[in-house]
């Protein structure tokens, strides 16, 4: 029979909030506190896979100093006297992204699992944990934006593509659509070639603005003043050529419209989607949740392969100009709340109503 002093530290061991997290082995509590185990001597992280201890058995503590200076010693298989398994992560991709960034031609999957001492599988589960993205995906993103910047601010685009690491300039031009979305010379010229038509239209939520290039539509803004979604049209392509008032432009633009008024219907236009190698993976993402259906910023981040990254998916929704078309709209809080939304908070809500009717 439990002596009366054991059951009261049991019940307080799961009176204690900290315990569901022990029982749950939750990662997220780790760095917030340790637990000991008094018939073992040793204490442990939340998150350890060690054997469940007896609750009459246990004790919190502040972190792992505590736990020592208590007189109980580190689990050597959770490591609790080490940083938590996801800063050690963040630390080792963070160096392996320095390694990337460094290397003339992207170092090969192997090479850099050799580099973190761990086997190629593991490694791009750890990154892709991290980052969102492989590591073949982070270098083509940091190549992107090698090649972006040098072309800035060079006087010579085969002197801006040998210094982005491109040996060969016809390697480039294979791939420079997807890289820059232009030919290297329009982008040195601020995208002043590129054509952009657009017009304006009415709907069921206000002024809508929709512009297309050569690639498919581009942006899709929705807002009271059809002046204002002009101006910020050209805020978004400030060198390229906007072409408004095209006849021949109206068709494209009552089927995005109706797309916008039952996003039900689907819109199966091409997209000319620009940004980041990590935006468009959460933008990617955005697309495959279904109409009527909400996400939290934290499951979309767990979607994305970045459990912690909801502050970063919450920056890519922000950053999308397709409105419906990349339909962020359906981000909620995590209690189910709207939280912002670039295009008005009502339009959000009544999107999201229409979609959970059925329209």
């Amino acid at each position: 029979m439990m002596s009366q002093a054991r059951e009261l530290r049991a019940g307080r061991t799961l009176a204690d909030p900290r315990w569901a997290a022990v029982l749950s082995r939750d990662s997220g509590a780790d760095g917030r506190f340790v637990y000991s185990v008094s018939t073992t001597g040793i204490f442990c992280r939340p998150s350890c896979g060690a054997r469940t201890a007896r609750p009459e058995n246990v004790d919190f503590h502040e972190n792992a100093a505590a736990a020592i200076a208590a007189g109980f010693r580190p689990c050597k298989r959770c490591r609790p006297d080490q940083p938590p398994l996801f800063r050690q992560h963040a630390e080792m991709v963070a160096d392996l992204c320095r390694m990337i960034d460094a290397a003339d031609s992207p170092p090969k999957l192997a090479e850099l699992a050799d580099h973190a001492g761990l086997s190629a599988s593991h490694l791009l589960r750890v990154f892709k944990s991290v980052t969102g993205l492989t590591p073949a995906g982070y270098a083509a993103g940091r190549r992107a934006q090698r090649v972006q910047a040098r072309l800035r601010a060079c006087s010579n685009v085969a002197e801006a593509l040998f210094d982005a690491g491109f040996n060969a300039s016809s390697r480039f031009y294979e791939n420079a659509d997807a890289l820059i979305g232009m030919t290297p010379t329009a982008f040195r010229a601020g995208g002043v070639d590129t054509e952009i038509r657009f017009a304006i239209g009415e709907c069921a939520l206000g002024a809508i603005l929709v512009a297309a290039s050569r690639r498919g539509v581009c942006a899709i803004l929705m807002g009271d003043d059809a002046a204002v979604l002009a101006r910020d049209l050209q805020d978004l392509f400030p060198q390229a050529e906007l072409i408004g008032d095209d006849p021949g432009f109206d068709r494209l633009v009552a089927r995005v419209i109706a797309f916008v008024e039952a996003p039900r219907l689907g819109l199966d236009l091409p997209l000319d989607v620009r940004g980041t190698a990590f935006q468009q993976r959460v933008w990617q993402t955005l697309r495959e949740i279904p109409a009527g259906t909400t996400l939290s910023y934290a499951e979309l981040a767990e979607r994305v392969g970045t459990p912690r990254g909801a502050r970063a998916v919450a920056g890519a929704c922000a950053a999308n100009v397709l409105a419906v078309a990349i339909p962020c709209h359906r981000i909620v809080r995590t209690d189910g709340s709207l939280s912002g939304y670039r295009w008005g908070v009502e339009r959000k809500r009544t999107l999201l109503a229409r979609e959970a009717a059925g329209e």
